[in-house]
C-alpha cells in the first residue's frame, strides 16, 4: 500500500533521526511547509543527483520522510525550519503540481529485526558513545548506541561519508550489513589518516 508525501530533492541524504536545518526561498517548497505544518504531516527528503540515473530520475528512489519541530523568520527574511528524519521510503512514482512540487507514491520501509550488536562491532558502540559526549554532534543525532538499527543510521548520518556511500547504507534493510560497510568505511577512513599524515579522504 502506498501513501502520497510531497518531495524535496537535496544535495544530501537525510537518515532517521538525523536533524536536518533549512532555509526555504523557492515558493513552491513555502506552501509545501505551510501544508505541513497545517495538517502535521512530513515531506520526503531526496538526495538530488547530478546526473541521472540509470532510472531515468534525476534524485534517489529511496529517501526519508522530514518532519517539522521548529520553524522561525531568519534575519534575511527567508523562512527557517528545523526537521528530523523520520521513516524511509521507496518512491513508486511521481508526479509534479503546477507550481513544480513533486509528489511522490511511496510505500515505507522497514530494517529487518536485529540481533544483538556483536563483539565486532563494539567499536562502533564506542563510537556513538564519543559523538554523544559532544553537545553540537549529540545534538545533530537521535540514536541509541545499544540497538544496531539505530546505531548504524546515527553513524551514518554523522561520519564523512561521500553521497553514493550514504545512499547505499539508507537502502540498505540488513541492520549488521549496514554496520559492516560502515566499519569498513571507518577503517579505511583510519588508515588515509595513517598514510598521509593525518589527512582524511572523506567528504560530506
Amino acid at each position: 500500500m502506498t501513501e502520497t508525501l510531497p518531495l524535496f530533492p537535496l544535495n544530501l541524504v537525510l537518515f532517521p533521526g538525523a536533524r536536518l536545518p533549512l532555509r526555504i526561498f523557492e515558493s513552491r517548497y513555502i506552501d509545501m511547509v505551510r501544508e505541513c505544518m497545517r495538517n502535521q504531516t512530513g515531506f520526503g527528503v531526496v538526495w538530488r543527483m547530478d546526473t541521472t540515473s540509470e532510472s531515468g530520475h534525476g534524485h534517489a528512489l529511496v529517501g526519508t520522510e522530514a518532519t517539522i519541530e521548529d520553524f522561525s523568520m531568519l534575519e534575511d527574511g527567508l523562512l527557517g525550519i528545523e526537521c528530523r528524519g523520520q521513516r524511509r521510503f521507496r518512491i513508486q512514482a511521481t508526479r509534479a503540481r503546477d507550481n513544480g512540487l513533486l509528489i511522490g507514491e511511496v510505500e515505507w520501509l522497514k530494517d529487518q529485526p536485529a540481533a544483538a550488536i556483536s563483539a565486532h562491532h563494539a567499536a562502533l558502540q564506542s563510537l556513538m558513545r564519543e559523538i554523544q559526549q559532544h553537545q553540537e554532534l549529540a545534538g545533530q543525532i537521535d540514536a541509541d548506541a545499544d540497538d544496531a538499527i539505530s546505531l548504524g543510521l546515527g553513524l551514518a548520518s554523522v561520519l564523512p561519508i561521500d553521497r553514493p556511500r550514504a545512499q547505499n547504507l539508507l537502502e540498505m534493510t540488513h541492520p549488521e550489513q549496514r554496520l559492516d560497510a560502515i566499519m569498513a568505511i571507518v577503517e579505511h577512513n583510519l588508515q588515509s589518516e595513517d598514510g598521509e599524515g593525518g589527512r582524511s579522504e572523506g567528504s560530506a
